[in-house]
């Protein structure tokens, strides 16, 4: 018998948790993380890490940046995770201890420890993380993965994921020491990139709508208050 979750399950979970309604260009993307999520944690070769982690939440945070109502969207991702059977406080946590540990570190240091060239004693659970990932052959890399490390280096130092050539060759570095695909991982990064481009493209024009049909409102408001009621004899 397979008792294997289906995305429509997941689906349904989530939105028995969150009962709000998401805005429909914000709905789009959460259904799209959800479903990404939940192809992972089904597959056989795919185990938690917190790189995976980090880059989970920085997806989340960065496509839902300003959604409103504001307080909703951590209810989102709550109930994002825990559709997926999953800890959304794990995540939070995971994140936020490597955002740290990358703001800490020289971002030369961060390249060595992340291609395994150096080992470091500032954090021994992800050293072990890394270990596993180089070492095992049948690792099931993913986007949030990718994603996870793009936001370690940018953490580390911002200026170095701008410049082309310095991100090329760091990731390069990465991929060889973790025994991961350069090309996928840099494709991975450059949709990424696009896509929150799209994003930001999107919120422009749907601002722009609000804001003119809001102008509309209070013009027709205006008009009504200027009309001049007819004499009554």
């Amino acid at each position: 018998m397979n008792n294997v979750r289906t995305v429509s399950d997941t689906k349904r979970a989530f939105y028995s948790l969150h009962t709000r309604p998401i805005n429909t260009i914000y709905r789009r993307v959460v259904e799209e993380l959800m479903v990404e999520m939940h192809l992972l944690s089904v597959n056989s070769g795919f185990t938690y890490n917190p790189i995976y982690a980090l880059g989970v939440v920085t997806s989340f945070d960065r496509f839902m940046e300003g959604y409103l109502p504001e307080q909703d969207q951590e209810s989102i991702f709550q109930s994002l995770c825990q559709a997926l059977e999953q800890d959304p406080q794990r995540y939070r946590q995971d994140a936020e201890r490597l955002q740290t540990l990358a703001q800490h570190l020289p971002v030369s240091d961060l390249i060595d420890w992340l291609s395994q060239t150096t080992h470091l004693d500032r954090d021994p659970d992800l050293q072990v993380q890394l270990q596993a990932i180089a070492n095992n052959p049948e690792f099931k890399y993913s986007r949030l993965f990718a994603v996870g490390l793009f936001t370690l280096l940018e953490q580390s130092d911002p200026e170095l994921v701008k410049d082309d050539k310095r991100r090329t060759e760091a990731f390069k570095a990465i991929a060889t020491g973790l025994h991961l695909s350069d090309e996928k991982l840099s494709k991975d990064l450059e949709l990424y990139s696009s896509n929150l481009e799209k994003m930001a493209q999107a919120l422009i024009v749907m601002a722009d709508m609000l804001s003119a049909d809001r102008k509309k409102r209070e013009q027709r408001q205006q008009q009504t208050s200027n009309t001049v009621a007819p004499p009554t004899e």
